[in-house]
């Protein structure tokens, strides 16, 4: 898919089919998260993968997110301030990282939405206690994917109103 085409289109899925995620399109989504740009070039980045049932389950009691029991694919996007070369930059890159799984996962086919974990603290707290997190590193977003049980039409969302040219 052109780059474009693919940035256009997407949209943020919130319902699927059983069908597994292949394994070989986890493996791109993950490797296009790791292309992602980062500050100083640090990849201040981990990932929790989860296609356990059970265990994704456990996220659904969060509030808005009772959809994740259909997701068959999950990638928890956390930072590790550790690894930052210019402190403070690790959600921006781990934004990045996060948008390009998105941007991945459309262009193969699979359905994707963003989940917002930090700076919400119960939420940052429910996904250290399930999946064993070190306190050093932070749950950032979550991706709940699978293969799409519905399809939405691109939307055109350019407003020349918000551009300030040379100055405010």
């Amino acid at each position: 898919m052109e780059t474009i085409k693919n940035i256009m289109s997407r949209r943020s899925v919130r319902s699927w089919t059983k069908e597994p995620v292949a394994e070989e399109k986890k493996k791109i989504i993950l490797e296009a998260a790791m292309n992602a740009p980062s500050a100083a070039d640090a990849r201040p980045w981990h990932f929790v993968t989860m296609d356990d049932p059970e265990i994704i389950g456990q996220f659904t009691a969060m509030g808005g997110t009772e959809m994740l029991a259909e997701s068959t694919f999950m990638v928890l996007v956390c930072g590790e301030q550790a690894k930052e070369i210019y402190p403070g930059f690790w959600p921006q890159d781990c934004s990045c990282a996060a948008q390009n799984m998105q941007l991945a996962a459309h262009d193969l086919g699979v359905g994707c939405v963003w989940i917002a974990v930090h700076p919400l603290e119960e939420r940052e707290k429910t996904f250290r206690e399930i999946l064993g997190i070190p306190d050093q590193i932070t749950p950032f977003a979550l991706l709940a994917m699978g293969m799409p049980a519905e399809k939405h039409a691109p939307e055109y969302r350019y407003d020349a109103a918000r551009i300030h040219l040379n100055k405010w």
